[in-house]
This record gives structure tokens, C-alpha cells and sequence, in this order.
């Protein structure tokens, strides 16, 4: 048995105390640096979520033009002859480029009736129209389209005054 006097045993006391306080500290310090590191590493992969989303929507404004004119030759289409024949193969692809597109996550913004809104539309005309109401969008000119929840080109449209 060993025998310690009373000013030893505050002494070691004293230091054990202090060891838990300088245990403690550390441990408060590791748990704060383990949850910055988890933010971190959390922000990170959002940001290349988004830059990831924003390389994928730089490259698909540039086939969205590509896709109008597809639209646009497909409404003045031919229904006989040899031009029937010919506008079947452009919707082809047509269909083959909005599957493509539709993969990567793009589609289609609905607006024909819906109401203008400044985030997702560009009014290009205001007129005044019976069969509709005050800021309802009364004819789409050019699509919008979406990636996921984010606008990439805003449809360009007339409102109703």
C-alpha cells in the first residue's frame, strides 16, 4: 500500500483535474473540427454539383437553337411526296435530339395560359386579348426550357394587358 500525504493527494488531485479540463478542450476541439470538415466536404460536392450542372446547361443553350429550327420545319412540314418522306426523317431527329436532351435532365417549360413570370418568361409583346387575362400569357414565340428546377432560357412570349 502506498501512502500519500494530504498536499500530494490535492496535488494529484489538482493535476487530474487539469488533464480532464485539457481532455475535455480537446475533445470540444476535435468534435468542432470533424463537423467543419463534414461541412466541407458537404459544400464542396454541392459546388461541383453545380459546376457540373452549369457545364451541362452552357452546352445545352447551344442545341436549343438547333431544336427550334427542328420545330419550326416540322410546322410547315410537307404531307405528300417525296417531302413527306423527308419531313418524317427530320422528326426522327427531332425526337432523338429532346431524348437526348430530356436525359441529360432538360425539358420542356410549360407557359401557354399560365400567368407571366418574370423568372421563367420574357415578354416580348404586350397586347390586349378578350379571351385572356391581365399578365396571362397568351402565345409562347420561343420555348424555355428547364434544367432540373433551374431556368436555362427563358420562354420568350406575348401577355395579355
Amino acid at each position: 500500500m502506498v501512502a500519500l500525504s494530504m498536499e500530494e493527494f490535492e496535488a494529484l488531485q489538482d493535476e487530474l483535474e487539469k488533464s480532464r479540463a485539457k481532455s475535455n478542450e480537446y475533445f470540444d476541439g476535435w468534435q468542432r473540427e470533424r463537423a467543419d470538415f463534414i461541412n466541407y466536404k458537404k459544400r464542396i460536392d454541392r459546388e461541383a454539383a453545380s459546376m457540373q450542372q452549369n457545364a451541362t446547361a452552357s452546352v445545352v443553350k447551344k442545341y436549343l437553337v438547333i431544336l427550334d429550327d427542328l420545330e419550326r420545319a416540322l410546322k410547315t412540314r410537307p404531307t405528300g411526296g417525296e417531302g413527306a418522306a423527308w419531313a418524317d426523317g427530320i422528326e426522327l431527329i427531332y425526337r432523338k435530339l429532346t431524348n437526348l436532351l430530356q436525359q441529360e435532365g432538360v425539358c420542356r417549360m410549360e407557359a401557354e395560359k399560365e400567368f407571366f413570370d418574370p423568372r421563367r418568361h420574357e415578354a416580348i409583346m404586350q397586347e390586349e386579348s378578350p379571351d385572356h387575362e391581365s399578365g396571362q400569357i397568351i402565345e409562347v414565340i420561343q420555348q424555355g426550357y428547364l434544367l432540373g428546377d433551374r431556368v436555362i432560357r427563358p420562354a420568350l412570349v406575348r401577355v395579355a394587358k
